[in-house]
């Protein structure tokens, strides 16, 4: 099967990097959007997720790894919602915040810019490749 990846957004105030960092997995959950649940539904075991700080921060601070993939989400009492469990990874050495993201050509029509509200986005391999290349800065 090939990786996917993805960049899922989070308020810091709600769960941040740190907070993730010091659980080592999560279940990624209290999504209601359609279109994001749809993205939770097509990740698989070892896909590859930014994590995004969104409101505050604004900056692509870690990196994920998918290790459960979607099963019905244990906030809600709907299976119409999905979680899936994500361990965390790596902090970037530097964040990569969206005004870089934006001023970016390479990254001019990611979901995260053109679809700013949605919490779980797929990024191609080279976006993926690309941001982890900026936060090495």
């Amino acid at each position: 099967m090939t990786t996917q990846y993805w960049l899922v957004k989070q308020e810091p105030e709600k769960y941040s990097w740190s907070d993730f960092k010091r659980d080592r997995t999560t279940d990624w959950d209290g999504v209601r959007n359609y279109q994001a649940r749809n993205n939770l539904k097509a990740m698989q075991r070892g896909d590859q997720v930014l994590f995004y700080a969104s409101v505050t921060g604004k900056e692509v601070q870690g990196v994920a790894t998918v290790q459960k993939t979607a099963y019905p989400d244990p906030t809600i009492d709907d299976d119409r919602w999905v979680a899936v469990k994500l361990k965390a990874g790596q902090a970037l050495p530097s964040p990569v915040t969206l005004a870089q993201i934006k001023a970016d050509p390479k990254l001019a029509n990611i979901a995260l810019v053109k679809q700013s509200r949605l919490s779980v986005v797929p990024l191609t391999k080279p976006e993926f490749d690309h941001i982890l290349k900026l936060g090495e800065r």
